[in-house]
């Protein structure tokens, strides 16, 4: 493990390698084309939103599936959680590995989008009610780990005193990414394949437009993975309760994002007088999901201003008490049902890059690797389980009240970060703001 100072390795889009003190620009970049800043955050974000298209877009399609091939719960559910189990493999194997590290990042990151696209196209070729469906998300989940967690990277080699707003802009391209299959669903109908096969095309698009992404000049190497030192993620009381936060806010965020177009449409179906209930709740959950971007752009500028502890509980509350209220406007006017849910789409992400911050600031500076990788991998495996509890829930409850047991994550969360605001070691937190 190399940690970050005068010897730092660097890499250029090519994969050449320099080395240089912290700010400095590796020989293989001066002699490219300037790319501005701006530039290449810009085509990064563009790429990001291009190739994460691909978590959601069989999620997106579930309520054409169910209608033209009677795909139950179950299943449903298996498609939509099969994507975090890839994605928590394919994490610890790079980390593992040291892939970000040992590829040059933005062929990594075109690599991983190709293949990607294929895993998710192949979908359409095969039975949706099969094993297959499933197994080939795994794939584009075990791909995923190869282009979210390479464009931070590449983000960060921008940065300069505006972390915050980079890494709140990076998870926001998240967000319109996986939103976007809701849209593209709009546009094609219920035509099940034409949005698989845009998805699709829109990653590989991605993986070409990558290769014009340069990366910054103070693209460093990832704080290297130590998996012996991985219980201090729960035996140091300050990441502990950072932690227990993180997992109160995924517990809800992709169970939410998973099924709210169903939630939508059972609801609108139930409205006196609703027309075109299908399109309106593609709409509504498109909205939702990609409102989400607004959140984490102010929460990535407001949480070094007023602390990250005081967003993460701001952010939690709102959210737990949308997942809470949105039995009660079960069935209504979409007019009462749409305010309800972008805000929910708001706020359920607007914390999502302050967790993996405080962990950052709390840790040792050399298992800063480690400690994030273990809070990214036990987060995504408890969003399988919650996937796979809303429908469940649905069952026992009916739709109307499956989503309010999300509540108990978010309001957990805030208990947590409460804790944490009152640590001694909170002062590391956000330039000691907290």
């Amino acid at each position: 493990m190399t940690e970050t100072g005068e010897n730092d390795t660097y890499r250029d889009s090519d994969g050449d390698q320099a080395t240089g003190g912290a700010g400095s620009v590796p020989p293989g970049l001066a002699q490219r084309p300037p790319q501005s800043k701006g530039a290449a955050l810009s085509l990064l974000i563009l790429c990001e939103v291009l190739a994460l298209s691909l978590w959601f877009s069989s999620t997106a399609v579930i309520p054409s599936l169910k209608a033209d091939f009677g795909l139950d719960d179950a299943a449903a559910s298996l498609i939509s959680s099969m994507v975090s189990v890839g994605f928590v493999l394919g994490t610890l194997i790079s980390a593992s590995l040291g892939l970000a590290d040992r590829l040059p990042p933005v062929r990594f990151f075109a690599a991983s989008a190709m293949v990607a696209a294929t895993a998710n196209a192949a979908i359409i070729f095969v039975d949706p009610t099969s094993w297959a469906v499933p197994a080939l998300r795994l794939v584009v989940g075990l791909a995923m780990a190869g282009i979210y967690p390479v464009g931070m990277k590449l983000a960060a080699g921008w940065a300069k005193g505006d972390m915050g707003f980079l890494v709140g802009t990076l998870v926001g391209a998240l967000t319109l990414g996986s939103a976007l299959p809701h849209l593209i669903n709009i546009a094609g109908g219920l035509d099940w394949r034409l949005t698989l096969a845009i998805a699709s095309g829109a990653a590989v698009t991605a993986g070409v437009l990558i290769l014009f992404v340069r990366p910054g000049p103070a693209v460093r190497r990832a704080a290297a993975f130590r998996p012996q030192f991985a219980f201090q993620a729960w035996t140091k009381r300050s990441l502990r309760l950072a932690n227990l936060g993180y997992f109160g806010h995924m517990w809800e965020l992709y169970a939410l994002w998973s099924w709210t177009g169903v939630f939508l449409l059972e609801s609108f179906r139930r409205t006196p007088g609703m027309e075109e209930p299908v399109f309106w709740s593609m709409a509504l959950a498109f909205a939702t999901v990609a409102s989400g971007a607004i959140g984490c752009i102010a929460g990535g500028v407001f949480a070094d201003r007023l602390g990250r502890t005081t967003l993460t509980m701001l952010a939690m509350g709102i959210s737990g008490t949308c997942a809470l209220a949105s039995g009660f406007v079960f069935g209504m006017s979409p007019w009462i049902v749409a305010p309800l849910f972008i805000l929910w789409g708001i706020s359920v992400v607007a914390d999502s890059a302050q967790f993996s911050s405080s962990v950052m600031e709390l840790s040792d500076p050399w298992l800063i690797g480690t400690m994030v990788t273990v809070q990214t991998c036990l987060g995504f495996l408890l969003t399988v389980g919650t996937i796979h509890l809303v429908p469940m829930m649905a069952d026992w409850v009916g739709w109307q009240w499956s989503f309010a047991f999300l509540a108990i994550g978010p309001y957990l969360g805030v208990v947590a970060m409460g804790r944490l605001r009152a640590h001694p070691d909170a002062v590391k937190l956000a330039g000691g703001r907290r």
